[in-house]
């Protein structure tokens, strides 16, 4: 499967979970069910009018997290095959979009059900590995932000390959397979299954920092 495609995949990997878990199954985004991921995924792919709220604070953000709440009324499979049937012509279609910003969210957020709901770490096939790893790559300068004190370095230590996502010393380092790493960039540093090394000082930086978008 070409990179861009791994998107509909985890696409229609979400939605057979939520079908199978019902609407009322937490994620790892608690207080958030089933049903608001849903309705958050719908607002993503349809209201372009709200959707830059998801990213943007203040009113926007305020405007955005209303929209979702009135789509959570909505009936649930309506919101599942809304979400199962894809984005609409335009900006969620485009190639780069697919490959970056739509892998990291359907993937992301398929493991907030997944591990809420017992289910632990897949094992990818290695060109959905590589599709990950290029998204790690992307911007974790952004996603480390808030971390101060130390610097970073991410590794995936079944393809020995390292990149520093942070420069600063004292250096922590945090080492697992892609998809792990960029839960962990994300902000599921509890769930996501990695090995975290280095100073006891940077090791400690790390573990208080709040990462993600």
């Amino acid at each position: 499967m070409v990179g861009q495609l791994f998107d509909a995949s985890e696409r229609a990997q979400l939605c057979d979970l939520l079908d199978e878990l019902g609407p009322d199954a937490p994620t790892l985004l608690a207080p958030w069910t089933s049903r608001d991921l849903a309705a958050h995924l719908v607002l993503r792919d349809l209201d372009r009018l709200a959707g830059p709220g998801l990213v943007l604070p203040g009113w926007w953000g305020r405007f955005a997290e209303g929209r979702t709440r009135a789509l959570a009324c909505r009936d649930f499979p309506w919101l599942v095959d809304t979400i199962r049937s894809g984005p609409p012509p335009g900006f969620f279609r485009v190639g780069w979009v697919r490959r970056g910003p739509n892998l990291n969210e359907f993937f992301v957020h398929h493991e907030d059900v997944r591990r809420a709901n017992g289910r632990g770490p897949r094992r990818n096939e290695p060109a959905m590995d590589e599709a990950l790893w290029k998204n790690v790559q992307l911007a974790p300068w952004f996603l480390t932000r808030r971390l101060r004190g130390a610097g970073l370095e991410l590794h995936w230590a079944g393809a020995v390959k390292t990149l520093t996502a942070r420069r600063g010393r004292p250096i922590a380092r945090i080492t697992g397979p892609p998809g792990e790493l960029l839960l962990y960039l994300f902000g599921r540093q509890r769930a996501a299954h990695v090995e975290l090394d280095g100073s006891p000082a940077a090791v400690e930086a790390v573990r208080h920092a709040r990462f993600g978008m």
